[in-house]
């Protein structure tokens, strides 16, 4: 489905549209959505519609205080729906399945379940557009959910948006380093990025090969070492080279610094990795995702001489230099808190860093606010009931635990964790069949985890 804009749809669609939006303006949410609907009922392409139906449908979910239990009570009385809407998909019918996935956000627009499936529907319908237009607005909601990034990159990449999809790309290999799949998928959009500011896709249109697209050998050779799942030396040297002269060429992208400063951590040299960083941010003024990359980097510095300590024998000297990281982390950690106070993310990894260094009343203040979260609330709950546990206070430790187990639908790794710990306190409270009790559920899912078999066991041999 190709967009259509605003002069170009249907006169029946204008005058829907015009009356969704003075209601808006009037804050008659109800009635602007249904307008809106009605819209897209008659001309399903007319995106302006859908990005003024999406900030109705938000607003009208915020003014009911919608939060993470809407969620979740949305997801279960919005089962049948979102069946249909994926059987929809799976059976190739666009139009259908586009049309039910935005009956789901009707009911829920912040739903990423929701969310997600729209982005599916508005893919099979070859309508990109549609789909990055709702993952951008779930985006400030979940900003480092792996599963809308990647539906994200790979619908701005479909609408041909390949500088967006690279920077997604490149915090998507932020978030994880170590995914080989990621990496490549973030060279790939580098190098088609490249090829769309050079104007090589209208060579390809014509009929010239890969080679003859490129300017000249040399730029073709590094495109080639920049796919390279494993560089050699020669390789990295070649493409620290180039991010010179791009940055060079263009001294204020920080993208390029960025590139930069990874070829020179995976070449070992930490010191011009953090120069270059440190010159990004200054150029950023303040980029939080820059500030993060270069403490990660000056962290590197430390593991280096650790290693070279170790290696020459002085596990003196490798224990100290240990301590002296975990110094420094903390401190980065708790700086980078004080920038970017509204930071969750870094609240919650924070808390962490002050609960496993038994600073327990701090860590419970930032897990009270890491909780706000929806993509921390569970495991930010559990720390709460960690940290209630630690000191003693066992009543509201057990209210953290059970609200963050409410929260988990299946038994997975997490749900064990928190319901294996309600074992432990109903044990430490001298309440034996509340603790077996617990133990049983996981027992019944994971014979395997932690002691439970035994615990169970010891049960019914009393």
């Amino acid at each position: 489905m190709s967009e259509i804009l605003l002069e170009d749809a249907p006169q029946k669609a204008k005058d829907l549209f015009n009356k969704g939006f003075v209601a808006l303006e009037r804050n008659n949410l109800d009635y602007a959505c249904d307008m809106f609907m009605a819209a897209l009922a008659i001309c399903p392409g007319l995106l302006r519609a859908r990005k003024f139906l999406r900030a109705a449908e938000i607003r009208q979910f915020k003014a009911k205080k919608g939060g993470k239990l809407t969620h979740i009570m949305s997801s279960a009385s919005g089962m049948p729906a979102y069946v249909k809407t994926m059987g929809l998909v799976k059976s190739g019918k666009a139009e259908k399945a586009l049309e039910a996935a935005e009956g789901l956000l009707r009911a829920d627009p912040l739903n990423l379940r929701f969310v997600l499936a729209f982005a599916q529907a508005a893919a099979l319908d070859e309508f990109p557009e549609a789909a990055v237009q709702t993952l951008e607005i779930a985006r400030d909601h979940y900003p480092d959910d792996t599963a809308l990034l990647k539906s994200l990159a790979e619908n701005y990449q479909a609408t041909g948006d390949t500088k967006q999809a690279q920077q997604v790309y490149e915090r998507l290999y932020e978030l994880h380093p170590n995914d080989p799949a990621l990496l490549k998928a973030m060279k790939d959009a580098m190098a088609m990025d490249s090829i769309q500011k050079d104007g090589w896709a209208d060579n390809a249109d014509s009929g010239g090969s890969f080679r003859n697209m490129v300017r000249d050998t040399k730029e073709a050779q590094l495109l080639e070492q920049a796919g390279k799942a494993v560089k050699t030396d020669k390789d990295a040297d070649a493409l620290i080279e180039d991010a010179l002269a791009k940055i060079e060429a263009e001294p204020d992208n920080i993208n390029y610094y960025r590139n930069l400063a990874r070829l020179y951590s995976q070449k070992e040299r930490v010191d011009e990795a953090v120069t270059t960083l440190e010159k990004a941010f200054e150029l950023s003024s303040g980029d939080p995702e820059v500030d993060a990359a270069l403490g990660r980097a000056r962290t590197q510095k430390f593991d280096f001489k650790i290693k070279a300590l170790s290696a020459a024998g002085d596990a003196e000297g490798a224990a100290a230099m240990e301590h002296e990281k975990a110094q420094f982390q903390f401190e980065d950690l708790q700086s980078r808190v004080e920038r970017y106070p509204n930071d969750l993310s870094l609240r919650f990894d924070l808390g962490i860093m002050l609960f496993q260094n038994d600073y327990l009343n701090e860590a419970i203040q930032q897990f009270q606010l890491a909780q706000r979260a929806a993509q921390h609330r569970v495991r930010a709950l559990y720390y709460l009931g960690m940290c209630f546990k630690s000191k003693g206070q066992y009543d509201m430790a057990v209210q953290q635990l059970e609200d963050a187990s409410k929260d988990l639908a299946g038994m997975d790794d997490t749900k064990k964790d928190i319901v294996y710990e309600l074992g432990l306190i109903a044990e430490a409270m001298e309440n034996g069949d509340k603790a077996a009790g617990y133990f049983k559920e996981i027992y019944q899912a994971d014979i395997s985890y932690r002691d439970v078999a035994e615990k169970v066991e010891n049960v019914y041999s009393r």
